[in-house]
């Protein structure tokens, strides 16, 4: 599944880094928030390849409400909500069926990533580089509170790049992903499987390109703070949700959530940065 409102650019190429893929089963449905121009349409169409599907939403629905309908469109038992600006090398579907063939339980699949910016030349933020570290350092099978707490110090996991196993998602709810949520929506289900008992698998791998750039959804909500008010209500809820279950590691690391708050202070520097050099720019006087 592939939500779709961006570049066209980056679709095409994100489309066809599917189309390239060496495990040739499968099937790819773009499915488009009312992008105000019909050349996707056009072009996908004109691949010719019964495996590619195009839906257009009634209306512009929105980041969430738009990853829930592609979840809700699911017909296969596993799938992918891949970001239309992303990249899959050649074998990323042979190696997360394979690992979902060895761990036929396992609820998520999440494979290496490495960042790639506009361009597409492979980059290393500051941000990533702290994911990265959080990660784990070799593969691993994760569940329970041990899960939750990893998750909770930092989300390390690339969304766009996980492999979902679409039983468990449905026990969730229909549509998987809870409501209201845009930044954090893909750390909410992580972690509403985990306390229903799934495991994730993680592999170590590079097999997907994940772009970062400022117009992606979360750059631009930090640069505004809502992403961190989201984020803080959001660490609230999941900190009593754990203390009720009597998770207390969860519970400090939700109340904690560290790399969230250093995120927001390093935002705020920027900000202050930007500012000063707005001020500190000359300013050419307007003729008369």
């Amino acid at each position: 599944m592939m939500p779709f409102y961006g570049d066209f650019t980056q679709l095409r190429q994100a489309v066809l880094s599917v189309l390239y893929q060496t495990h040739r089963d499968f099937r790819i449905t773009v499915v488009d928030d009312c992008y105000p121009d019909d050349a996707p349409r056009r072009w996908l169409e004109s691949l010719a390849d019964d495996r590619v599907g195009y839906l257009r939403n009634d209306t512009n629905l929105g980041v969430n409400v738009n990853f829930r309908r592609c979840v809700e469109l699911v017909t296969a038992e596993y799938f992918v909500v891949m970001g239309c600006d992303d990249v899959m090398h050649s074998g990323y579907l042979a190696r997360v069926v394979e690992l979902a063939g060895t761990y036929p339980r396992a609820a998520v699949i999440a494979p290496g990533v490495q960042i790639i910016d506009d361009a597409g030349a492979v980059v290393r933020p500051l941000g990533d580089r702290v994911k990265h570290r959080l990660a784990p350092r070799e593969a691993s099978v994760l569940s329970g509170q041990d899960l939750a707490v990893s998750l909770l110090h930092g989300n390390w996991t690339y969304f766009p790049s996980l492999l979902w196993r679409t039983e468990v998602v449905r026990e969730v709810g229909e549509q998987g992903f809870r409501q209201g949520l845009d930044v954090v929506l893909d750390l909410a289900l992580l972690l509403d499987l985990t306390v229903g008992g799934a495991s994730l698998v993680y592999d170590p791998r590079v097999v997907f390109s994940y772009r970062r750039h400022a117009a992606s959804v979360s750059s631009v909500l930090a640069a505004d703070g809502d992403r961190f008010i989201e984020e803080s209500a959001f660490f609230d809820a999941e900190a009593r949700r754990y203390a009720a279950l009597g998770w207390s590691r969860a519970e400090r690391a939700a109340k904690v959530h560290l790399t969230s708050r250093l995120h927001h202070g390093l935002a705020r520097l920027r900000a202050i940065a930007r500012s000063a050099a707005d001020f500190a720019r000359p300013r050419v006087p307007r003729r008369r």
